[in-house]
């Protein structure tokens, strides 16, 4: 079985694609699996830039198809922020729970129609196929509104699921269980736009 290496140090993100990435014939393993420590730039100006850049380091490093991505809250009546700076924010002292407690706050009084926001994520693939290395990035984003205060429960890596509220379901994105967040999720949408890329890995070799 060919091994995918998914490029990131959030432990909550790395069980979600593990959850996603169940249908395709494929070993996910950590950089932990793969012995890196390594800190990979995120000094891009999009998400897409960062997702790309994080790739192509840590499949330097590994060499193996390595799966990367970046992402963030996008809140339309703040301007689309935080945006790309989504998990540094606040700087780099600030805990999950005080970024969703921000997002609050900056949204006291907004109306309800003008609560609109996005969960968005550019991921980046970078294998070889065919001696030729191969590289793709595609974004998708999870649709909703901003709650009028945090879910009591935040969960590590996913702080701004504690204040997205649902539409289909008329409750936080925080709420839902493991299985059902991973389908509603922007990363299941990306890895859908790479899931023949995804499937010509596992059959090579």
């Amino acid at each position: 079985m060919n091994r995918i290496l998914i490029a990131t140090t959030n432990a909550a993100k790395f069980g979600e694609y593990r959850i996603l990435l169940r249908e395709f014939d494929l070993e996910v393993v950590s950089l932990r699996d793969v012995g890196i420590d390594a800190e990979a730039p995120e000094d891009g100006a999009t998400f897409a830039e960062n997702a790309r850049l994080k790739a192509q380091f840590y499949f330097d490093r590994a060499g193996i198809a390595t799966l990367a991505d970046d992402g963030g809250l996008e809140v339309d009546a703040l301007g689309g922020a935080p945006g790309v700076r989504s998990h540094r924010w606040l700087g780099e002292g600030a805990d999950d729970r005080m970024l969703a407690e921000e997002i609050v706050r900056r949204m006291s009084g907004v109306e309800p129609a003008l609560r609109t926001a996005r969960l968005r994520a550019a991921a980046a693939l970078v294998f070889v196929e065919g001696g030729v290395q191969c590289g793709r990035v595609v974004e998708a984003a999870f649709e909703g509104t901003i709650a009028d205060r945090c879910y009591p429960k935040i969960q590590a890596g996913f702080p701004y699921r504690s204040v997205m509220i649902v539409r289909q379901r008329g409750c936080y994105l925080a709420e839902l269980g493991e299985e059902e967040a991973a389908r509603l999720s922007q990363r299941r949408l990306t890895v859908e736009a790479l899931s023949e890329d995804l499937k010509r890995i596992a059959a090579c070799g």
